[in-house]
């Protein structure tokens, strides 16, 4: 019998702010207990640094250079089969939840091969109902939907409305009263409601992404309470919180001048206390596994898409780089025939490799990719394959990319044009991992190398001592680079002839 499946994604979420990596706050407590459970994997790495190519390297088991999506008005290409999809044609039936508007609103590609997706953040929520909608209502919501959609996707395609929605008037109506970061107590009460009272004779492929550790902060003041007391009764940390939830244009930028270093413990402290309270609802849905016995024949996989930056190397957000803040994320997956209780795992490997674990798992290792292509190696990229000692298929090598976001070079442009070319954020940085080493590439030049065991911040450029590893690394990633080139280049050359064998397959529409 094939399992259900259930991929949570924990948005935004730095893996050195968990308790059970070694932070000195219980921060998570759920996620800690149910680590036990699982394999804990203590160097994942992230393919992208923001949300949209992050998601689509999940859902495609492919790096952001080869699926191309890279921009928030990126659409993903009906080449690229998404798990959903798969799954789908695969006889799973796949439902989402998501808070995040980027994966949830925008037309990019990756609502494809849902049954079901409820999505609850931006101007058109929409949740599981018990009871049909009355006829006027559904009309209502109908036409509702049909202005909103557009107009929510064209912020994606405008950089002027796009810049204008980050002015401080207008930035707290749409985090407070347009649903930014969804609502995490609903979206997992309505996925608990779903899992309890489905009846299908399909398996279950649930997917559910969390907004809670996004910015704006503004947790529950009992959870600040528990996390960060000195902070709880400082007005003027509250006062400064208050300026930065309203100055969306400093979220993704670099910090010039730097934070001081009370604004940096802030932010820290406000975060730490959102991923307490998430984490507190995030125990409801894992307490309900255990207790209706649904673990028994479930997939659990719990991760982040990326991190964030709080003044770390003078950035803050997820946009321009590929510092251990942003791609070193947390991953453990529960499902105890292929992943042992309480093994962690220091091999480096991709959060793209959840793609190939899920069909792995669900006994699909033909889908429709081309055999050549080393993506299409099901069973030797599951990370089934890297909890038991063995040589990992891709040899501890790992690699992100940071493909700038337009949308916020023009806001840079207007804001501060002279960081553009200083810290050169028009080009395409790169990280890649072997062993303890990670050197970071921006563009065809190096800004440095780092023995990131024992330097986890990266705060000591070592590559004046190691120059034949800095050499090794460059000649792994113009490798990396060269390969997604040519095999991009034999994506987009393909005929109708490969898009309609993948119809006929089910996988696509």
């Amino acid at each position: 019998m094939k399992p259900n499946i259930l991929l949570i994604i924990l948005d935004t979420l730095r893996r050195d702010r968990l308790s059970t990596y070694g932070h000195n706050r219980e921060t998570s407590p759920a996620f800690d207990d149910f680590s036990t459970r699982a394999t804990l994997f203590e160097r994942a790495v992230a393919p992208a640094q923001w949300t949209v190519p992050a998601h689509s390297s999940i859902f495609t088991g492919l790096y952001p250079s080869l699926h191309g999506v890279t921009q928030s008005n990126s659409r993903l290409s009906g080449m690229h089969p998404t798990l959903a999809e798969i799954l789908h044609g695969s006889g799973y039936h796949t439902v989402g939840f998501c808070n995040n508007p980027l994966v949830g609103v925008l037309d990019n590609g990756l609502q494809r091969g849902f049954d079901s997706f409820y999505n609850y953040a931006g101007a058109t929520v929409n949740r599981p109902s018990t009871r049909p909608p009355g006829p006027a209502r559904r009309y209502l919501s109908q036409r509702w939907r049909r202005f909103a959609h557009p107009v929510q996707n064209r912020f994606a395609q405008s950089d002027w409305l796009f810049r204008t929605s980050l002015n401080p008037l207008f930035v707290p109506l749409w985090t407070r009263f347009v649903n930014y970061t969804g609502h995490t107590e609903n979206s997992i009460s309505d996925l608990i409601d779903y899992w309890q009272a489905y009846q299908g004779e399909q398996p279950l492929f649930a997917f559910l992404n969390l907004m809670g550790a996004h910015l704006p902060y503004r947790p529950p003041q009992d959870y600040l309470q528990q996390v960060a007391p000195e902070t709880q009764k400082n007005r003027h940390a509250y006062r400064f919180m208050s300026r930065f939830n309203a100055e969306a244009a400093r979220w993704a930028s670099p910090t010039d001048p730097p934070l001081a270093d009370w604004e940096q413990q802030t932010l820290h402290d406000f975060y730490d206390a959102e991923i307490r309270y998430q984490d507190a609802h995030l125990n409801r849905l894992l307490a309900y596994l255990k207790q209706s016995g649904a673990l028994e024949n479930t997939l659990v996989i719990i991760a982040a898409d990326h991190g964030e930056s709080h003044g770390d190397h003078n950035y803050i957000g997820h946009t321009f780089v590929v510092y251990q803040e942003l791609v070193h994320v947390p991953l453990l997956i529960h499902y105890p025939d292929h992943f042992p209780a309480g093994k962690r795992v220091q091999t480096n490997i991709s959060t793209r490799r959840i793609f190939h674990t899920v069909l792995d798992i669900a006994g699909i290792h033909q889908p429709p990719l081309d055999q050549a292509d080393p993506n299409a190696d099901i069973q030797g990229l599951s990370l089934a394959r890297s909890t038991n000692g063995a040589a990992d298929t891709e040899g501890g090598v790992a690699f992100s990319e940071a493909f700038p976001p337009a949308t916020f070079l023009s806001v840079l442009e207007h804001r501060q044009p002279e960081l553009i070319e200083r810290l050169s954020l028009r080009q395409v940085r790169r990280g890649v991992y072997d062993g303890a080493n990670k050197l970071v590439m921006v563009g065809e030049r190096s800004e440095g190398l780092f023995d990131v065991a024992q330097d986890p911040a990266e705060t000591q450029d070592i590559t004046s001592h190691h120059p034949d590893v800095v050499q090794r690394l460059q000649g792994k990633l113009t490798d990396f680079i060269r390969t997604n080139g040519e095999q991009q280049a034999n994506t987009f050359d393909a005929d109708d002839s490969v898009l309609d064998n993948l119809r006929a397959l089910g996988y696509i529409e």
